[in-house]
């Protein structure tokens, strides 16, 4: 029954011009650990630790922790390598990429008769990199991205909307011949086929290159009481910038003169927005050895803007020969232009950590291990119309049923951050791990998670210090070049090792 329904709210999606889809969703929410090195090293567990800048993105409470100000600067490099298998072929791809990590500033001071602190601090974070260049290729004999275009147009027998009121799509590709009207029909009652033989069988090959992240900029405070209760609150302010070009070929796999020798899409893809967030944190100290922590993090809230454009290129040889029509031809030349709202999912975290010789010298502390738990509530993400747009009821439907897709394709899962530090007068050693469990409601047997092994180093000495972290991140996904309604289709398995550097310099005031 459930794959029925996820099915029909597919369908309905296709009746839209409209970019997203569930996958937008996940690349916003599904995210690694980051911040400074520091906290990638100890496997980004920080809940309950605190006296880190990244605390302002996780749970602000820990600042209440510093006595002084921190001034941290975080540049790092990000390596991403995919292994895909589509349809028994076997593809690798790789992306590099240098950016700037956590970047900002903590100053804090004691309140009346020193029994508690106050901290503020202002940070920009990247919370999440975009950067990707994934490929893979196969031989396909049960099915063409050209049956997309039909199922998009079925129960359409007027020719003349068809070749119009499909802008991205269907009608580019009837247009181009990729899909054509089956002889004897009469305009009204037209129905359609495919022109790509793929019964005898389509070298289908996808290639995507993205780039852009999400990043934070956020203002965090945070106080005490007694050395033993510390709370914080922190308003972020996300910035989104992500460009996405896809090219998808299919082409005949014999040699013989059919009237088909191949088609291409590609599109492409330019998302930038803006919005707000908070998230409230708590720590509770007990005894000087232990700490817990909780945090809630609201759904972000972001505005978006698409600039979406696609072209499509056929060659039905003797037939028509090779055409190519693009989307800007229906919209003056111009990509065309779209806003939304996106509310990301739920967060709630908690934590805990054991301090190894709890003084308030830390410089004599000896070490520590923490913990963290992380309920991400995938399916509360929502899409919805932006609300300048005037008579949007074709919208409105649309997101409503993307919304349901959503519902139907994910569930929440649970993330697992955990590691510690050993402290040598002024060196620090460092290790963690990580899990990030599988978002995906196993419809179509689709399965994903991500393990990240986690090490560095720390130097401290007169007011100055630097660290260093590696980060190993073993994980698996699936993509789908293109999803069918009314039959199976095939999904690319992933296989992803990521490798990121990540070096912190700051100094103390």
């Amino acid at each position: 029954m459930q794959k029925l329904f996820f099915a029909s709210m597919l369908l309905l999606l296709q009746k839209t011009t409209a970019a997203q889809e569930p996958a937008d969703m996940l690349r916003m929410a599904w995210t690694d650990p980051t911040g400074t090195a520091r906290h990638q090293a100890i496997g980004g567990a920080m809940v309950a630790l605190g006296g880190d800048l990244t605390a302002t993105f996780i749970n602000p409470a820990g600042l209440a922790f510093y006595r002084s100000g921190d001034f941290v600067f975080t540049p790092a490099f990000n390596q991403l390598r995919n292994n895909t298998s589509f349809k028994n072929t076997k593809t690798s791809s790789q992306r590099n990429a240098l950016g700037l990590g956590l970047t900002g500033f903590v100053t804090a001071s004691p309140t009346e008769n020193n029994k508690g602190s106050v901290a503020v601090a202002i940070a920009l974070n990247r919370t999440a990199w975009f950067g990707n260049n994934l490929s893979y290729r196969g031989l396909n004999n049960a099915n063409s991205y050209s049956q997309k275009f039909l199922e998009e147009i079925a129960g359409v027998g007027d020719a003349n909307l068809v070749a119009s009121k499909y802008p991205f799509g269907s009608s580019l590709a009837f247009n181009t011949y990729w899909i054509d009207t089956v002889a004897g029909g009469t305009n009204g009652n037209f129905t359609y086929q495919s022109r790509a033989p793929f019964r005898t069988g389509l070298l289908q090959e996808n290639e995507i290159t993205s780039k852009g992240g999400l990043s934070e900029l956020a203002i965090a405070v945070a106080g005490s009481r007694q050395e033993k209760f510390f709370y914080g609150f922190t308003l972020g302010i996300p910035f989104l910038q992500y460009e996405r070009t896809t090219t998808f070929t299919e082409a005949d796999a014999t040699n013989s003169i059919n009237n088909f020798n191949y088609a291409t899409y590609q599109e492409s893809l330019q998302t930038s927005g803006g919005g707000l967030n908070i998230k409230l944190g708590f720590l509770y100290r007990p005894v000087p050895q232990w700490r817990f922590g909780l945090s809630f993090h609201s759904p972000t809230f972001l505005r978006i803007t698409d600039r979406y454009s696609a072209t499509i290129t056929t060659d039905t040889e003797n037939y028509k020969g090779v055409l190519t029509q693009s989307s800007k031809e229906f919209t003056n030349n111009e990509p065309a232009e779209y806003s939304y709202l996106h509310f990301t999912p739920l967060r709630l975290l908690a934590g805990l950590s054991f301090v190894l010789r709890e003084v308030e010298d830390i410089s004599k502390q000896k070490g520590f291990i923490t913990a963290d738990v992380e309920w991400v509530n995938y399916p509360s993400a929502a899409f919805k119309v932006d609300p300048s747009l005037l008579n949007a009821e074709d919208e409105k439907a649309y997101y409503k049923n993307l919304n349901s897709v959503i519902d139907a394709a994910y569930r929440s899962a649970f993330n697992i951050r955990m590691g510690g530090e050993l402290k040598f007068t002024t060196w620090m050693a460092r290790a963690g791990l990580a899990y990030l469990g599988n978002p995906y409601n196993n419809i179509r047997g689709e399965q994903g998670s991500r393990f990240q092994y986690t090490g560095g180093i720390g130097y401290r000495d007169k007011g100055y210090f630097i660290d260093l972290a590696y980060v190993k991140t073993i994980g698996k996904d699936i993509h789908a070049p293109y999803r069918l309604a009314q039959q199976s289709f095939d999904l690319a398995q992933l296989q992803q090792r990521g490798t990121r550097l990540v070096l912190t310099l700051g100094v103390k005031f």
